[in-house]
């Protein structure tokens, strides 16, 4: 019962989120380059340095990432802890039970968040972050209003403080979004920092799913294969019918018999010719 009822407030908390969110801004559209290798390996870097101290990726293993272009070399000398093996998952560094005490409950596994928010909601969400000193962390969000986590990548991006617009929409006045002031730079341009979350983003979206190419060109393959097998069987279809069509020609127009069965044997009686005159009174031959 204890289990209902959690997963109902945590439904309604994710419905009010999304409500909050809809009201507030729109969804920026993200780069979705899942295919490509260099955007992959800078995002896997960024996460590793900044998500997995305390998110967990609990279904990916720092070895799959060979399949983006990474060598086990460079995984051991860029990606991984000390402590950690390249055949190991992506577990957090931190202490599920400080992390409760310190953001009021343990930050959720990102393996497959890209799949169940969306890319564009994640673009924009690490996007959205600005100081709000009345928050424990000192961070709030636009896309995520009142949400535990800190801005772990306001080094790079800097402070920023939202500006809205007050209008008149169906007579109700309501707060627009119109754009962001940059209080303090970080070590990165703005340019660069959506190109960093994009990558980020990227790489989130092909940890949820990695051998989503191999099923796309699989899937082409076995398209290509029914498709040429389709017109391979149309014509054998076509040419039997033929055949069995030729045959029944055949035995429409030859002549018919009659077969009348004997005690032992079976004669055959050729069709009747045309009587004439006497001929026609006379009896059959007896056997």
């Amino acid at each position: 019962m204890n289990e209902i009822i959690l997963a109902l407030i945590a439904a309604l908390g994710i419905a009010s989120g999304a409500q909050a969110l809809a009201e507030g801004i729109s969804l920026d559209k993200a780069p979705g380059n899942v295919t490509d290798l260099s955007s992959l390996q800078r995002g896997a870097k960024l996460f590793v340095n900044y998500c997995v101290g305390c998110h967990s990726a609990a279904y990916m293993r720092y070895n799959r990432l060979e399949d983006i272009g990474l060598t086990q070399q460079q995984i051991k000398d860029d990606l991984l802890f000390t402590t950690d093996k390249i055949g190991a998952t992506m577990k957090a560094s931190i202490d599920p039970k400080q992390a409760k005490d310190w953001f009021g409950a343990n930050p959720p596994d990102l393996t497959l968040v890209a799949r169940s928010r969306g890319a564009d909601y994640l673009y924009t969400y690490l996007r959205s972050f600005y100081r709000d000193p009345a928050k424990a962390t000192g961070w709030n969000n636009l896309a995520f209003p009142d949400v535990g986590m800190p801005n772990v990548l306001w080094r790079l991006q800097g402070e920023r403080q939202p500006r809205f617009e007050t209008r008149d929409e169906h007579g109700h006045e309501v707060k627009v979004l119109t754009g962001w002031k940059q209080v303090r730079s970080g070590t990165m341009t703005p340019e660069q920092y959506d190109q960093a979350v994009g990558d980020l983003v990227d790489y989130m979206q092909w940890m949820g799913e990695p051998a989503q190419q191999t099923r796309i060109h699989v899937g082409i393959g076995v398209l290509l294969f029914l498709f040429v097998f389709t017109g391979i069987a149309w014509k054998l279809n076509a040419v039997y019918w033929k055949e069995v069509h030729a045959q029944a020609r055949e035995a429409a127009l030859r002549p018919s018999t009659t077969v009348l069965p004997g005690p032992d044997t079976a004669h055959e009686i050729p069709p009747a010719a045309p009587a004439h005159g006497s001929d026609a009174l006379q009896p059959l031959p007896q056997t």
